[in-house]
């Protein structure tokens, strides 16, 4: 590995990448919890609303800025497309007047 190594990996990514090991540590804690539980039904429960409905509400909750970044840059691009076809139009008939 050269002196680079690290120059890959933005902020964004490494905040992203911590989210998810917080997430997956989560997970298996939930996981170790619901396995003490006297029943199955209780052990499903704990599992369901102690980990997947609050992980998944703080996944999308977190993931709100990214989704908003994707979706300025999309129409940003279907613009500038915009753009570059009406400019594709409007040149064959400022050729003719000439």
């Amino acid at each position: 590995m050269g002196d680079n190594a690290g120059a890959a990996v933005t902020p964004a990514f490494a905040s992203l990448s911590c989210m998810y090991i917080v997430a997956i540590a989560w997970i298996y804690v939930v996981l170790l919890m619901s396995f003490t539980e006297a029943s199955i039904v209780a052990g499903a429960a704990t599992f369901l609303f102690y980990g997947l409905a609050p992980l998944a509400i703080l996944l999308y909750l977190m993931g709100t800025p990214q989704r908003r970044r994707n979706r300025r840059r999309r129409e940003a691009l279907e613009r500038q497309e915009e753009t570059g076809r009406q400019a594709a139009i409007a040149e064959p008939g400022d050729d003719a007047e000439r």
